[in-house]
């Protein structure tokens, strides 16, 4: 029998990034960190001035690319994803969004994947992403 003070201490949150919209602080992380897993907001095609780029193919890369940043504030990469949620505007994007999303991740290295169509997206995105990645030792 172990006892509570033998058991392996739990893993503290790690809490990363402060978005922002025009300013304003949002009510969430941009990532948090639970033992070995990062879970990552999710992310809308938003690029550096705010606005979303024109087209699923664009928005899903600079979702993909808002991803990678917060991967790396974490010491993380995309290769460290191993499961992500498509949530599309319109399922009839579905094609175009795979078009720019596998060109981040090589082939027969994926992440596991869902994706669902839904009646909207925060600031009429086309494309929100959320994904978890393995923070553990490599």
């Amino acid at each position: 029998m172990t006892s509570t003070a033998e058991a392996a201490p739990r893993s503290a949150v790690q809490h990363y990034g402060n978005p922002t919209l025009n300013g304003q602080p949002l009510p969430f992380s941009e990532a948090v960190r639970v033992g070995d897993v990062l879970y990552l907001s999710g992310q809308l095609g938003r690029g550096p001035d705010g606005t979303l780029p024109d087209g699923i193919e664009a928005q899903t890369k600079q979702t993909l690319d808002n991803i990678g940043a917060t991967l790396k504030l974490a010491g993380l990469g995309y290769e460290d994803i191993f499961h992500c949620t498509a949530m599309l505007a319109d399922m009839k994007l579905w094609p175009d969004f795979n078009k720019a999303y596998v060109t981040y991740f090589p082939e027969g290295k994926r992440p596991a994947r869902s994706a669902f169509g839904t009646s909207g997206l925060a600031l009429g995105g086309l494309i929100e992403l959320e994904c978890q990645a393995y923070a553990g030792k490599k």
